[in-house]
């Protein structure tokens, strides 16, 4: 069987993207589709606004905070703070340690009550 996919990264810039293509084409071949052609797409960018509520539940349980507002919050590019609930604990009780975390796309944070750090997703 063959496939054709489209994928879109977080941003123009992700140095992950032939990785997630290699294990999509990995997971596709495990899958039974043999011959498959994947087209990364520029335009329109990628968007928080494209990650469900399920997605998000996910990224929650993960471990990740997920974005808590649309692509119009752009508080991440003033630099203005703002609590995060952690997604272990629930607790809005938060900071901001880094801009960046483990990737470009997400803020590594810090809960203040359970001392757990942890990744939050930028809106974007």
């Amino acid at each position: 069987m063959s496939v054709t996919l489209k994928i879109t990264p977080t941003y123009s810039g992700c140095p992950a993207m032939k990785q997630i293509e290699d294990d999509v084409r990995k997971k596709l071949t495990e899958n039974g589709f043999t011959k498959s052609t994947i087209n990364t797409i520029f335009s329109p960018p990628w968007t928080t606004d494209w990650i469900t509520s399920e997605a998000k539940e996910k990224l929650r349980i993960y471990g990740i905070a997920p974005p808590e507002h649309s692509t119009e919050d752009k508080s991440w590019l003033t630099g203005k703070t703002k609590n995060i609930a952690c997604p272990r604990c629930k607790s809005q009780n938060t900071k901001l340690i880094s801009q960046f975390g483990s990737t470009a796309c997400k803020a590594l944070h810090q809960c203040e009550d359970c001392l757990e750090p942890f990744d939050y997703f930028k809106c974007i």
